[in-house]
């Protein structure tokens, strides 16, 4: 008789809740399309299913009463453990909406907004840090269910214990990393999108994880470098402050090389590409040696990408110009004979 009692609540249960459910479904949507739509329709239809499990397992459980014997008891707690699960999924499917909706919400053109490159920099490595904790809760309140593992459940939801101490000792290097990139995260030094020089190589950040930091070279090579190292060591950061990016090269020429018709080339170069940005230009002598004098050609570019392409046209047209039209100007090494 107990049992065909506890199998009608069951049953009703079960009804109730699928009631609830696309009663709260039509409510949803109905809210949906008002001004809330970009949020709630998303997270309506991504979580639909984590939530419905997380209502139908939750009132299973709590039909189910507390001091039950047999089979009964050990059922309860199986569904205790399917919900601390199927919550964990709900929260982390919840966040990963959050994360979608916030990119969604941002303007798509990276190399222009140093608002949008910091959001998602900031964005993803705080979803993933919270997706953990709450992965680690969660396994923590199921071991936490059975009498025997209780103690490391509780040391795995406290961080503490020789558990605790052993993982912390065993991981401190992934540890390190993860809170290395969120201190990248938000220590502003670097953004996705970014135009970095490190150890002389040109790249664009293409990821910021909470262990690595993932950069794409200008010869299309992939350079993955731990967070560690973006707060351990210095680099070159080009688009820190805005996406656009001032490209310089250098040249060796003879000391009576005619630096204004030098100028003049060098004008008619960069005013005649369609990489240069309209912003600015110059040529300089920035050095002299006993054999050459160094100039310099700095233009402006609206991105790392654009001025690296332009810093490589420039150079190839001044040489070419030198070697054709003033080959006396190219560097010499001059000697004096003495009878």
């Amino acid at each position: 008789m107990r049992t065909v009692l506890i199998v009608l609540i069951v049953l009703a249960v079960l009804a109730a809740a699928v009631v609830v459910d696309l009663a709260s479904g039509v409510l949803v949507r109905r809210v949906a399309r008002g001004r809330y739509k970009w949020l709630l329709e998303p997270l309506r239809l991504a979580c639909r299913r984590p939530a419905a499990t997380v209502l139908l397992v939750g009132a299973l459980y709590y039909a189910l009463p507390p001091g039950l014997a047999g089979w009964p008891r050990h059922l309860r707690h199986a569904i205790l453990l399917v919900l601390i699960a199927v919550g964990a999924w709900l929260v982390v499917r919840a966040l990963h909406v959050a994360e979608a909706v916030a990119f969604s919400r941002l303007p798509g053109d990276l190399a222009t907004s140093r608002r949008v490159r910091r959001a998602r920099t900031q964005i993803r490595p705080v979803r993933r840090l919270t997706v953990a904790v709450v992965t680690v809760l969660a396994i923590g309140l199921i071991l936490i269910t059975f009498r025997p593992v209780r103690l490391f459940g509780i040391s795995i939801l406290t961080s503490a214990g020789v558990v605790g101490a052993v993982i912390g000792l065993s991981a401190r290097t992934a540890l390190g990393n993860a809170f290395a990139g969120i201190q990248v995260a938000f220590a502003d030094g670097l953004h996705v999108g970014d135009v970095l020089v490190v150890d002389g190589e040109w790249g664009r950040v293409e990821e910021v994880k909470l262990t690595n930091v993932v950069i794409r070279l200008w010869d299309e090579r992939i350079l993955i470098l731990p967070t560690t190292y973006f707060t351990e060591r210095p680099f070159q950061n080009w688009t820190r402050d805005e996406s656009r990016v001032i490209g310089k090269i250098q040249i060796h020429v003879d000391h009576t090389a005619d630096l204004n018709d030098l100028r003049q080339e060098a004008r008619r170069l960069v005013e005649s590409s369609p990489l240069w940005d309209r912003d600015r230009w110059v040529l300089q002598m920035v050095d002299a040696t006993p054999q050459t004098v160094v100039i310099q050609v700095q233009a402006s570019a609206a991105d790392g990408a654009s001025a690296w392409d332009l810093r490589c046209d420039l150079r190839e047209g001044l040489i070419r110009y030198l070697r054709d039209q003033h080959p006396q100007w190219l560097p010499r090494t001059r000697s004096q004979y003495q009878p």
